[in-house]
């Protein structure tokens, strides 16, 4: 399950962004960009992401430039930066990311 939760102009993701929520999440994110095109996207709450999520992430970058715009994302969970690297798309995604050192 996805579940978006907004402060301002950030809005929270939280849970699985995965292909079992990819429809309802690429809906949701295309009302809120919409309603606001200072979105901010915090991405701190995702636990879960697989191909099907990284594909409404990266639609979502596209739709927002089409708009003039575009949607920053911030605060990175491990599960999403995991993918980042997998996939090689840190680059296509545009946004700075924090990576924690390790032990």
């Amino acid at each position: 399950m996805i579940s978006f939760a907004r402060d301002q102009h950030t809005l929270l993701l939280s849970g699985e962004l995965t292909i079992y929520h990819a429809a309802e999440a690429r809906t949701r994110l295309g009302e809120e960009l919409a309603a606001d095109p200072a979105l901010e996207v915090d991405l701190s709450g995702v636990e879960e992401l697989d191909t099907a999520g990284a594909q409404v992430l990266l639609w979502l970058k596209r739709e927002a430039r089409a708009r003039g715009g575009a949607v920053p994302f911030t605060r990175h969970s491990p599960a999403v930066l995991e993918v980042l690297d997998q996939l090689n798309l840190a680059g296509a995604f545009g946004d700075t990311l924090l990576i924690a050192p390790t032990a």
